[in-house]
């Protein structure tokens, strides 16, 4: 697809509808609008909640291992199923799912490129049904945390300059101006941002329609403002979600080798005891 650095990481909206039914094909819908689902997804496609089930729902923290497994195989998903993201908001969760997927090992993993909105609009096939897969014995790997950046990492890259930071988040919330999105309940102390970010809003990866821009735009959107990968590259947000979807672009489609992204985001560090931050654009 493309001339992405790893095009195998994408599927057209015509694979998904050809290949959904294949025995070792898996497609799962995860939403920000966890609702979107019950109205109508792609045939066959099972839903992921990520505010019940990719997540700890005790602990700050992504899924354990154990948990991790669980999901999988209740959802008919083993180690060797295709299996194929898709979503609303230009596959925003489906990022993050994406992300979890490869901590954990999943060896092929693919996002539908345009997600749900560009199979909405290209009137396919909806479905209200959901499925009942059989369960499988899904072995997950141990973690690879060398996609995932904790705040004792992000602190010691910052203060020696040794990273290339990513801040996904709206313009407004780079600045200070606003601490959160209207409407999200988990925020900050602290307005601003890590010192020495770049603000690359995680959805200017996307066209109109959902799918993500060329390989030549992409590149150009991320080296002009300063990221071009001769360094570690850390990716953030407010609380690692919007950054996923950036990882991914940085990783799977620009194919910079050492991509991480920073799960605790402002959240964390705005709310740090004596944390570095800096306001206005």
């Amino acid at each position: 697809m493309g001339n992405y650095a790893h095009p195998g990481s994408l599927v057209s909206t015509d694979w998904v509808e050809e290949h959904a039914a294949d025995d070792n094909v898996v497609v799962v819908e995860v939403d920000v609008d966890t609702s979107e689902y019950a109205k109508g997804h792609a045939p066959g496609a099972i839903g992921w909640s990520w505010q019940t089930q990719l997540c700890d729902t005790v602990r700050r923290d992504i899924m354990s291992k154990t948990d991790f497994e669980k999901l999988m195989s209740s959802s008919g998903i083993s180690n060797d199923t295709t299996v194929v993201l898709y979503g609303d908001n230009n596959n925003w969760f489906a990022a993050w799912a994406f992300w979890q997927l490869k901590i954990y090992g999943h060896e092929d993993v693919r996002m539908m490129n345009g997600g749900r909105k560009k199979w909405i609009e290209e009137g396919r096939a909806m479905s209200t049904d959901a499925p009942a897969p059989s369960t499988t014995s899904y072995q997950a790997s141990e973690a690879d945390n060398s996609i995932r950046s904790f705040l004792s990492e992000v602190q010691t890259a910052v203060q020696a300059k040794a990273v290339e930071l990513v801040d996904v988040r709206s313009p407004a919330e780079f600045s200070g101006e606003l601490l959160s999105p209207p409407g999200l309940p988990e925020t900050c102390q602290r307005g601003g941002h890590v010192p020495g970010a770049s603000n690359i809003t995680w959805a200017k990866a996307c066209n109109d329609d959902g799918t993500f821009k060329s390989h030549d735009e992409l590149h150009s959107l991320y080296t002009t403002a300063g990221i071009t990968g001769t360094k570690p590259i850390i990716a953030y947000c407010r609380i690692g979600e919007r950054s996923s979807h950036s990882w991914f672009v940085l990783k799977y489609l620009l194919g910079y080798p050492d991509v991480s992204n920073y799960d605790g985001s402002w959240t964390e560090w705005g709310n740090l005891v004596g944390a570095p931050v800096e306001t206005g654009a």
